[in-house]
């Protein structure tokens, strides 16, 4: 009873704050996700469908379409505001182990980043890991040390590094089979490099064990991705879903859901 009296004050005061850092969070997930895979630099706003400069104002918040050709902005947009919204109270009330709100928030958004521009361009940016790096290391020694959070980078980039290069030879071989190139992948080294932050924020042996919850899950939605092509008649061979969803899922579950965790082992 005192615990819950206790929230109340805590809504008031950060509540409000949390929705505006959310949103603003939000924005800027969204804003690197369009810009980054298409300029490869910090730019002024764009038309993702004309090419044509947009102001940061209507670019950001009203009206959000293009003046040059009438665009509106994806529907995207506003699905990822709520989320970063809603993300943003939760982590006031329940802040990551060790890590607390404003690194959790700033984790997020980067999960986001990475999230979205993979599931778009299949496609995961070298600068955005090097970031990644930065927030990794940092995230990392908060919540397991410099040792082991050095530990689980190199481990996260050797375990997937190893799959990639599996994937790569399996493809070889496939496309000699078959006498012509196959031109998709599994795995990109993009995923390889996004195990290795993962590590470095996770740390040894909490990797590993992300690792392995990434690719059951993946898995699963592979499986149920190849049966809804197989009904609606839509299937290709190596037709392949973008993995670093897949490995962010499986760290955040680790970084975001700790208590939730060791709340279901005790039990």
């Amino acid at each position: 009873m005192r615990r819950k009296l206790a929230i109340i004050p805590l809504m008031i005061t950060y509540i409000p704050l949390a929705i505006l850092a959310g949103w603003l969070a939000g924005m800027l997930v969204s804003y690197l996700a369009d810009v980054l895979p298409l300029r490869r630099k910090l730019t002024r706003p764009f038309c993702i469908a004309c090419d044509a400069s947009q102001s940061w104002l209507n670019y950001l918040v009203w009206p959000r379409r293009c003046p040059n050709c009438g665009q509106r902005r994806s529907w995207r947009v506003w699905v990822v505001e709520v989320f970063y919204i809603l993300a943003s109270i939760l982590l006031v009330l329940y802040p990551p182990f060790k890590v607390g709100y404003p690194l959790g928030l700033l984790v997020l958004a980067y999960f986001g980043v990475v999230v979205l521009i993979d599931m778009q361009y299949r496609l995961i940016m070298h600068p955005v890991s090097l970031a990644g790096v930065v927030i990794g290391l940092v995230v990392g020694v908060l919540r397991v040390g410099w040792v082991n959070s050095l530990l689980g980078g190199v481990i996260g980039f050797a375990i997937m590094g190893v799959l990639y290069l599996g994937g790569v030879a399996l493809i070889r071989v496939v496309g000699k089979v078959r006498g012509r190139p196959v031109n998709d992948e599994a795995l990109g080294f993009g995923d390889v490099n996004l195990s290795g932050v993962l590590g470095l924020m996770l740390g040894s042996p909490l990797i590993i064990y992300a690792l392995v919850v990434a690719v059951l899950i993946g898995g699963v939605v592979s499986l149920i991705y190849l049966v809804f092509k197989l009904v609606t008649r839509q299937y290709q061979a190596f037709m392949a879903l973008p993995y670093g969803p897949f490995l962010v899922l499986g760290a955040g579950i680790f970084i975001y859901l700790r208590d939730v965790l060791i709340a279901l082992i005790g039990k």
